[in-house]
């Protein structure tokens, strides 16, 4: 199997759903009545639950897994420029934008709710043959 080189690009897309959300509380013991309250979301900032900020970087972690070669993250830098509702279909955009010393690669990461990014960033990956 070949391994990722700069310009190689990747996505994954995930539907955002109340039982998502919930999956990810109980996986994560993340219970914050943000994401799972709407009575309590609904009197805070964002008017309404919203999903947890690392569902949509998930979805970055799925996209970079069907880039080339054996993916393995090494960091990742993340903004998250906006709520991710319950509705809305996430798709995460990857792209290796340099390599680095060794196997390494710098690649640019954004994952979108409905066309507008919500979490961007850039992740530090290894990428190996797979023999």
């Amino acid at each position: 199997m070949p391994v990722a080189t700069p310009g190689d690009t990747a996505t994954a897309q995930l539907p955002v759903t109340e039982e998502r959300i919930e999956a990810f509380a109980s996986v994560t013991g993340d219970d914050n009545p943000l994401h799972l309250d709407p009575e309590y979301a609904s009197e805070s900032l964002f008017d309404g639950p919203v999903a947890h900020g690392m569902l949509p970087a998930g979805a970055i972690s799925s996209a970079l897994a069907e880039l080339p070669g054996d993916i393995v993250y090494v960091s990742q830098d993340l903004s998250f420029d906006r709520p991710v509702r319950p509705g809305e279909t996430i798709e995460a955009t990857v792209t290796v934008a340099e390599g680095l010393d060794g196997d390494m690669l710098r690649v640019e990461t954004t994952a979108a709710a409905d066309g507008e990014p919500a979490v961007t960033g850039t992740a530090t990956v290894l990428s190996e043959p797979h023999e």
